[in-house]
């Protein structure tokens, strides 16, 4: 299974915030509104249609995030992708290696562009010959979540654990086999902003205790995906503010 990784308001009663050293701790619902939720929702794919369409949309995204690349790139990149018309198996795989390259180009995406479009073309044609081009089937044939991570994984050359734990983050509450652990990113925000416990390692005790503030700051578990989303958010700003020598 993908394990340990070298990566709007509620309803309901709000809970009392916590105090950290003396500060008043944000809620979890604030650091969403703060920083943004999903990277999904910002590409404007709308995951829990449930629409296969829409999650191969994601799955591409996940794979354009697994490289060492800039989030601003992989998401401009994305869109290049987006306005050509070719997010799917079967109009991947008609575009050809070429017109993919052209367009990981155009994006910025130039130091990965050629493994890049030919992973694309591999993941496609494994997808359209294994599953009928479905991620859906995928995720139904999965015995286990385990298993699920191991059939993307073998999608095709390249894809990793980093990139599977990506897709899945943002399909928790989607797929009811998504149930990656949080990704290192994702732990280091957290311990930083205070919502678990300095010396706390175990990534399965530390996912539960971010479900549980979740849900204690009167969200919905299916939206838990956002506030993982948003510690990543929130831990490539202090990457970023750290690069800059601030």
């Amino acid at each position: 299974m993908v394990r340990q990784l070298p990566a709007h308001a509620g309803q309901g009663a709000r809970p009392e915030r916590h105090r950290v050293a003396g500060h008043e701790r944000m809620r979890p619902s604030q650091l969403v509104e703060q920083v943004g939720g999903t990277y999904a929702k910002e590409l404007g794919i709308d995951l829990h249609r449930h629409d296969s369409g829409e999650v191969f949309k994601w799955f591409i995204a996940a794979v354009l995030f697994g490289a060492r690349i800039s989030e601003s790139l992989a998401m401009r990149t994305h869109r290049e992708f987006q306005q050509a018309g070719v997010l799917s198996p079967r109009r991947m795989l008609d575009a050809g290696w070429d017109k993919l390259v052209e367009l990981l180009d155009r994006g910025g995406y130039t130091r990965y562009d050629f493994k890049t479009a030919t992973k694309l073309l591999d993941l496609s044609q494994t997808l359209q010959e294994q599953y009928q081009g479905d991620l859906n089937a995928l995720h139904e044939d999965a015995r286990d979540e385990a298993d699920l991570e191991q059939r993307l994984m073998a999608l095709g050359k390249g894809i990793g654990p980093v990139t599977v734990n990506i897709f899945l983050r943002e399909m928790r509450g989607i797929w009811p086999q998504a149930k990656p652990l949080p990704s290192e990113r994702a732990i280091r925000a957290a311990r930083a902003l205070g919502f678990i416990h300095a010396a706390a390692r175990d990534p399965a005790r530390i996912l539960q205790g971010l479900e549980s503030a979740w849900r204690s700051d009167g969200m919905k578990a299916k939206d838990f995906a956002a506030f993982e989303a948003a510690l990543v958010r929130h831990e490539s700003q202090l990457w970023k503010r750290r690069q800059r020598g601030h």
